[in-house]
């Protein structure tokens, strides 16, 4: 998708005074039935399923809904949120179904980049808190309107890059920190990940259980092919932010 129309949809959101999909006003924090945290997981693949592992045993924890355009994975990742859990999820493949839902807390987004600050946003003016994963956004330009959503609608929006919650990791900035190591100007991060080519899928027509159009969201209206879903929209700047957004995020860390 072109940068200026990509802007243009954020922008729109961002700026809507009414939430598209019954929003209502919060004034502060507000738990839903029984006093449990309930949230929503957007995303159910890779990242999605380490969302369900480790909110899952969390007491006072309610994995509501799963919500991704890929139909085909819902009878096993709501099974596996049963068994972690004890509560079958409701299954959507249109996240905005689930913000419908005023008992909702919480937005966890493990989506294609392409994504994230659209469901950051559209969680903030649901009145949810938001985590989204690495990167908080697909350029620059949409994670700043990320940070005005969470601002006028008061929301607290966590961005996981996984290190900054490491103790490990916060010990050694902590050390680094101190001087413990001298003075230290410049810090250099490396990584080599040895990928295979992943050659050139036909177009053809989406799978029957795939809301292709939902999984392209913000982006330009495109052919589906099969490199696309579910990881290898990394490669293709439309979606992803190749490998400097996937695993450079962590080195730039």
């Amino acid at each position: 998708m072109t940068q200026q129309s990509r802007r243009k949809f954020i922008k729109t959101t961002a700026a809507a005074s009414t939430f598209m999909i019954a929003g209502t006003k919060v004034t502060g924090p507000v738990f839903g039935a029984n006093d449990r945290v309930r949230i929503c997981i957007a995303g159910i693949h890779g990242r999605g399923r380490a969302h369900m592992q480790n909110f899952g045993p969390m007491d006072g924890v309610e994995i509501a809904y799963l919500a991704d355009p890929d139909s085909r994975l819902f009878d096993d990742r709501s099974k596996m949120v049963e068994d972690i859990n004890g509560h079958k999820p409701k299954c959507v493949q249109d996240v905005r179904k689930a913000l419908e839902d005023k008992d909702l807390d919480v937005l966890t987004i493990a989506a294609p980049n392409h994504w994230h600050s659209l469901l950051g946003i559209w969680g903030c003016q649901a009145g949810k808190d938001v985590y989204v994963e690495k990167p908080c956004s697909h350029n620059l330009y949409e994670g700043r309107k990320l940070v005005e959503a969470a601002r006028r609608y008061d929301r607290v929006v966590q961005h996981g890059t996984q290190r900054r919650s490491s103790n490990e990791w916060d010990q050694m900035v902590q050390a680094a920190a101190s001087g413990k190591y001298g003075k230290l100007t410049v810090s250099y991060g490396y990584a080599s990940k040895p990928r295979g080519s992943i050659g050139f899928a036909e177009y053809k027509e989406p799978p029957k259980e795939l809301d292709f159009d939902m999984w392209l969201g913000p982006a330009e209206k495109q052919a589906y092919h099969e490199n696309l879903v579910h990881y290898n929209w990394h490669w293709f700047w439309d979606f992803g932010n190749g490998e400097i957004g996937n695993q450079g995020v962590h080195q730039m860390d």
